[in-house]
């Protein structure tokens, strides 16, 4: 078991990481001192599948527990299901001391985040991702919202979880795709600042499809490092470090948009994203074609897709005016330069952005 602390002042909170250890979850939340009643919102084969072994975690440490299921879909991350959580939320709420537990992927977990700060201005959330992205990416570093019909995630704050606690035997449920969306998050991580990591990736991708435990635990640490590291670094964004997280995103949140969250799930469209991004970094003349292409075998070998399908340009070049990192008329890339060497280039001409999505389709 590893644990790694998001040093962030009064805000800071460990990630815990092992080989099932779901059943330790109420040991850890009771030294939080955090409420007596756990609200954990989940989806059906969740509740389902580890349901009874979250409920018996939590009650042997004497905490009370309501679960809240919803669909398991992009579909659940909107205004109005953050409004029907909040009513069941506080009809929960009286006479207690409640916390939120986030028992799913990258939806629960920004649903829950986004409810547990906006009711009461704040009340404590617990995060424990169960998909291989929200594991190395979404469970950590405060990010929470909702998406609206023009964009994913346009309403939201940062609000960080009091504890982290990843279980990747949970992992194994998931299916190839799943898996596949998490390791492009993971590619995301090496070629923003670790070029070790990315080789790893290059070496061992086929166990980590496979589910094969050293290989899950391995990349699980140290994706949550270098999640860590950033997000202490920078929490709200305001500094340019964070930014950096953001490769890959401009465009993929385009696709996933235009696609209406149906045709591409969250790392196949930031797999895409970030194949447009290093076109656009080569044609800039930032990247050579050597290193792209190095990039492209992996996220092909890794079985993500490689070509954007049935949706049009021109519908991809709209939502991406969405994008958050927009100033006015200026958008703002996260490109790069080498693997693991990046540059934040604010202005890219539309044309170099419209030829290199036109490479993906």
């Amino acid at each position: 078991m590893k644990i790694i602390k998001v040093n962030l002042g009064k805000r800071a909170y460990n990630i815990i990481i092992g080989n099932n250890i779901l059943s330790l979850l109420g040991k850890y939340v009771s030294k939080l001192d955090i409420g007596y009643d756990a609200y954990v919102l989940t989806n059906p084969f969740l509740k389902n599948k580890y349901g009874e072994v979250l409920n018996k975690a939590l009650r042997q440490s004497s905490f009370d527990v309501r679960f809240k299921v919803i669909p398991d879909t992009e579909k659940s991350k909107s205004m109005e299901m953050t409004s029907l959580i909040i009513k069941d939320l506080a009809d929960y709420d009286k006479k207690k001391r409640i916390f939120v537990v986030a028992f799913g992927g990258g939806v629960v977990g920004d649903l829950a985040g986004f409810v547990a700060a906006i009711y009461k201005r704040g009340i404590p959330y617990v995060q424990v991702p169960t998909t291989l992205l929200a594991q190395v990416d979404s469970g950590i570093g405060g990010k929470t919202g909702v998406d609206l019909i023009q964009g994913k995630n346009l309403v939201g704050a940062f609000y960080q979880p009091r504890l982290v606690l990843s279980d990747v035997r949970i992992l194994k449920t998931l299916n190839k795709k799943q898996i596949q969306s998490g390791i492009a998050e993971i590619i995301k991580y090496g070629l923003i600042k670790n070029a070790r990591l990315f080789a790893y990736l290059e070496r061992n991708y086929r166990d980590i499809l496979k589910l094969k435990t050293p290989a899950l635990e391995f990349i699980v640490v140290r994706s949550s490092y270098i999640k860590a590291e950033t997000v202490q670094q920078d929490e709200r964004e305001e500094k340019g470090i964070r930014t950096i997280l953001n490769f890959g995103h401009t465009i993929g949140h385009a696709i996933e948009a235009a696609g209406k969250y149906k045709k591409y799930n969250h790392g196949e469209a930031i797999a895409l994203g970030m194949l447009a991004a290093c076109d656009i970094s080569e044609r800039i003349k930032l990247l050579n074609n050597r290193t792209n292409q190095r990039i492209r075998n992996l996220i092909k070998s890794a079985g993500l897709p490689t070509k954007i399908e049935n949706i049009s340009l021109s519908e991809i070049i709209k939502a991406h005016y969405h994008d958050k990192k927009f100033m006015g008329a200026k958008n703002k890339f996260v490109l790069i330069r080498d693997i693991a060497k990046v540059a934040i280039i604010e202005n890219i001409p539309l044309k170099i952005i419209k030829d290199a999505l036109q490479e993906r389709i």
